[in-house]
């Protein structure tokens, strides 16, 4: 069988509400307190039924509104028949109350408006039908039993949405700004990993290179150079590393602790990279076709140009076979910066220094920052089968506007 539907539980403060009301009541009744008196000759009782009616309405103020209000009504014309109660006028206007706070938005907007016009019927009716000025008292008791409770209600229902609206900003703006913090935080890390990445690989890249050298030669000559060229790239990459940590130890030091890497110091880096190469390895060649007088480069297209050839160089001494690496920066007017290294692709014999493909992914992401282009793999060209970077960095304006 289904089950009968079942009225929701009053609040306490609603049933406290009732019993005080129905026990203020009954004394009143008791001592025979009304208003006025008895209309049509009607039984006293009539107020005593009228008041335990709305005492009881009273329980249904928060979940049935309006139906408390619908019988609370009645009751009320009831009580007015026997003489009334003050007490039953006071419940009342608490009915009101709650049906503009607790109903919908609907009923909350339509019972003040309905307790007006009903004011001025009692108002101007009474006055109409029996000529009698005194009959306007009328309308400012109706006002009082079902206009001010009504405005009284609108005003603080309004308040509470108001305030219940404010808290749903909070919230909203403290979910955004954690949402920022997080993306602030993530974009922090990657541009750590990036620069950790760029900084040290290529140190640590030549030290396991040339150790695995070391220990499959056994040149005392070959083993002498292969520890030379480990102890200076421990070095460089401990000043590095220094000099990151120191920089996540300080952040309240704005100030560079080292100049920004330029395309100035490719011939420096290279120079390193054929120091670090086997020998018999890589020959490393720069072409440098950028025109002469041309307009200096934003810091960021430098330092993401400078990167992207440190990183290729790193992957080629680890995995290129021997041969030709050429490093080629080029741009036409108007045009991005071009950076391209194209080394030998291929099996070789000797150790590997192990990757992790991390380097693609930064010189990406550095590329994507600055709105440009990448393309790394294997080619086939004149010289066969070629590995193959080549990047396009907007400069200018061009790239001032695509940087996030």
């Amino acid at each position: 069988m289904p089950s009968r539907p079942q009225l929701p539980r009053p609040h306490r403060h609603d049933v406290l509400i009732a019993l005080c009301g129905l026990l203020g009541g009954a004394l009143m009744w008791a001592l025979g307190v009304s208003n006025n008196h008895p209309f049509f000759h009607a039984p006293r009782s009539l107020g005593l039924i009228a008041l335990v009616v709305i005492s009881a309405a009273v329980l249904l103020r928060r979940s049935r509104p309006l139906i408390a209000l619908g019988v609370g009504t009645a009751a009320l014309g009831i009580d007015v028949l026997s003489g009334g109660l003050s007490v039953t006028f006071l419940i009342y206007t608490d009915l009101v109350y709650a049906a503009v706070m607790y109903s919908g938005p609907l009923a909350a907007r339509r019972i003040p408006q309905l307790c007006g016009l009903i004011t001025g019927l009692a108002t101007v009716v009474p006055l109409a039908i029996f000529g009698n000025p005194v009959t306007l008292l009328i309308g400012p008791f109706v006002a009082l039993l079902t206009l001010t409770p009504a405005w009284t209600g609108t005003v603080v229902r309004n308040h509470r949405e108001e305030a219940a609206a404010a808290r749903l900003e909070a919230e909203r703006v403290a979910l955004l700004a954690e949402l920022d913090r997080r993306e602030a935080v993530a974009s922090e890390r990657s541009r750590m990993a990036r620069e950790l990445h760029d900084m040290v690989a290529n140190h640590l890249s030549a030290i396991a290179i040339h150790s695995s050298a070391a220990l499959s030669l056994k040149d005392p000559a070959a083993t002498d150079e292969a520890l030379g060229v480990i102890r200076e790239n421990s070095v460089r990459g401990l000043t590095e590393m220094r000099r990151l940590i120191g920089l996540l130890r300080d952040p309240g030091d704005t100030s560079e602790p080292a100049a920004t890497s330029t395309l100035d110091a490719l011939d420096t880096l290279l120079e390193q990279a054929r120091t670090n190469a086997r020998p018999g390895g890589q020959d490393i060649v720069l072409c440098d076709e950028r025109p002469d007088g041309a307009a200096p480069l934003p810091a960021p297209v430098e330092l993401a140009a400078y990167r992207i050839v440190q990183e290729s160089l790193t992957n080629a001494l680890k995995h290129a076979a021997p041969g030709r690496v050429d490093v080629t920066l080029a741009h036409r007017a108007d045009g991005p910066l071009e950076v391209s290294v194209i080394s030998p692709y291929g099996d070789r014999e000797g150790p590997r220094a192990p990757g992790s493909g991390t380097g693609l992914i930064g010189m990406r992401e550095r590329v994507s920052l600055l709105g440009g282009t990448l393309d790394a793999g294997p080619v086939t060209g004149p010289r066969g089968t070629v590995w193959r970077v080549r990047a396009a960095l907007p400069r200018g304006d061009e790239s001032a506007q695509s940087v996030p």
